[in-house]
């Protein structure tokens, strides 16, 4: 009975958390989705360039003060945790608090007086100090919101990281679509009066900003409620404590501070590739003798009409790999392989029944999808997605394996990995920018050069570290499989039913099909099995449906 329990904690226990977070995840990139089609025809190509110029550094600011918190924090309370050692829990969290504000505020501060700096020097986009300048608070709010989430994670739930990503969002949405309307009207004024055509997009972008500042505070005020809810439980449960051992500040902070670091290093390493992206080519292309609204145009469709799209089934592999991280901290503490070696299996092949479909889907329907929902050019990030979908594959995989290493206390190999990849993808950037003259498009085979050299090598240090090989056929080949059955049979209905009924619908309703036929493709092909089908919510309902079907 004992094992049966831990073999059920083993695998259902993070892919329930999991599927919490992915189902957060998917409803927050649904709502990004929605909201963004509305802000990047409000704001136009070139709008939405001088946004996503703006966010890319914001991001690179976000690397400092955020990103790194939630996975160090998660991972140090669950150890304590683990050992009944609540009071080290406690204090682990008002240290990394207390280091939240400290780093929020300095940087938020840098970050206000410095747009004007930043935009003109640095970007080569002037305008951008605009929207700069209304993210800047966003840094200390932010900042504070990954020291809450990574500690109720920490403690083993995912639902409040969950529900606070969703009602940022929504916030996030309303906001961000009120303010580009609202701006965008008032930097329509201020252009006429000053006479530069400019102030019209840059008003627009920085009305956009509003979204992501006043969700995340939203967000923040959310955990703070629950929080102090249950603040009077946790000093219960720590004044319990008799843990031999209690930590002094110094030694949680020392300790805080030598975890996050390697975790920053990797993911600023992983995300600076982007912000790089942004200022190489905005230099290259200004050296060309591109103007500034072409190729401020041509980066707000990479950024709003082709890599908000990819970056959707990203995050559900981000969650996954967050999800796991704790239990896989456990296991490697225990010293269980045979438990290490399923939760890494779990996880990578999760992410590839989601992430292969994805790749096959937006080469064959991203043309269509983009036609349906975005004006203006649309012939370029068609383009963009026929090169570079299948980067969906590569990055998902990098983020689950950057997350298997972590959790197996591999945590400076990504650093190493992140930084090879890096330095090979900026060599190719160059490459392809200056001699091949590929413009835009070298951003995005970029990309794909950058994920599939972070695989390579995760993959590799992962076998070497655990003794731990990938399967293939069910992980890959049979996804692989029923994904291009589900594109083939997707190309040819559009093409038929869009004759008769037009292409709203027809891309609608293909959509739709396509779901059906993979997951049947999956369960024909065996991708999928009975059991693993009864593991899932209403997994009896949809075993009933398959036998009725006769799919099973």
């Amino acid at each position: 009975m004992r094992t049966q329990k831990r073999r059920k904690e083993g695998g259902a226990g993070f892919l329930a958390q999991g599927a919490i977070l992915a189902a957060a995840g998917i409803i927050v990139k649904l709502i990004s989705l929605l909201y963004r089609v509305p802000v990047t025809n409000i704001l136009g190509d070139e709008g939405q360039g001088y946004y996503s110029i703006a966010y890319e550094i914001y991001a690179l600011a976000l690397l400092l003060t955020s990103y790194s918190m939630p996975l160090a924090v998660s991972k140090l309370v669950s150890a304590r945790v683990a050992r009944g050692e609540r009071k080290n829990a406690w204090k682990l969290f008002r240290t990394s608090m207390l280091l939240s504000i400290l780093t929020g505020s300095l940087i938020a501060v840098v970050f206000y007086f410095g747009a004007d700096f930043i935009g003109t020097n640095i970007l080569t986009s002037p305008y951008s100090a605009y929207p700069l300048r209304f993210l800047a608070p966003g840094l200390f709010v932010a900042a504070m919101l990954a020291s809450l989430r990574g500690y109720f994670q920490g403690l083993g739930t995912m639902i409040p990281t969950a529900i606070s990503q969703v009602l940022e969002q929504v916030v996030n949405a309303v906001a961000a679509i009120m303010g580009a309307a609202i701006f965008l009207q008032t930097g329509a004024e201020m252009a006429k009066q000053e006479n530069v055509k400019a102030f019209k997009a840059a008003y627009g972008a920085a009305g956009a900003t509003l979204g992501p500042v006043l969700g995340a505070s939203a967000a923040l005020l959310f955990l703070l409620v629950i929080y102090l809810g249950y603040r009077k439980k946790l000093k219960r449960q720590a004044k319990r404590d008799r843990s031999p051992k209690i930590e002094s500040y110094p030694e949680i902070f020392k300790i805080l501070v030598v975890t996050c670091t390697p975790i920053l290093l990797s993911t600023a390493i992983y995300n600076l590739s982007q912000s790089l992206d942004a200022v190489i080519f905005t230099k290259i292309m200004s050296v060309q003798g591109v103007t500034r609204r072409e190729y401020m145009r041509l980066w707000g469709m990479f950024s709003g009409k082709y890599n908000v799209w990819i970056s959707v089934l990203i995050t559900m592999a981000n969650a996954l790999g967050t999800s796991m991280i704790p239990s896989l901290t456990a296991a490697v503490a225990t010293g269980n392989s045979r438990m290490i070696h399923k939760k890494i299996h779990l996880v990578i092949r999760s992410a590839m029944l989601i992430a292969i479909p994805g790749f096959v889907g937006l080469t064959v329907m991203g043309g269509p999808i983009l036609s349906m929902l975005y004006g203006g050019n649309i012939k370029i990030p068609t383009t963009m997605m026929h090169i570079g979908a299948v980067s969906i594959v590569f990055f998902c995989l990098s983020t689950v394996t950057n997350a298997v290493l972590q959790g197996i206390n591999r945590a400076s190999v990504p650093v190493r990995h992140a930084a090879i990849s890096l330095v090979i993808h900026l060599v190719s950037l160059f490459l392809m920018m200056v001699m091949l003259k590929w413009g835009i498009y070298s951003i995005v085979v970029g990309n794909v050069i950058f994920s599939l050299s972070m695989c390579i090598l995760n993959q590799h240090e992962i076998r070497m570290a655990v003794g731990y090989q990938q399967e293939t056929r069910k992980t890959f080949l049979l996804p692989l499989a029923a994904s291009i059955i589900m594109g083939a049979v997707s190309f040819v209905f559009y093409q038929l039913f869009r004759l008769a009924v037009g292409r709203t619908i027809a891309t609608c309703v293909t959509l739709l099909l396509a779901v059906v036929i993979y997951a049947v493709g999956l369960v024909k092909l065996g991708a999928v099995t009975e059991r693993e089908l009864r593991s899932l919510p209403k997994g009896a309902l949809l075993i009933r449906i398959c036998k009725r079907v006769r799919l099973l």
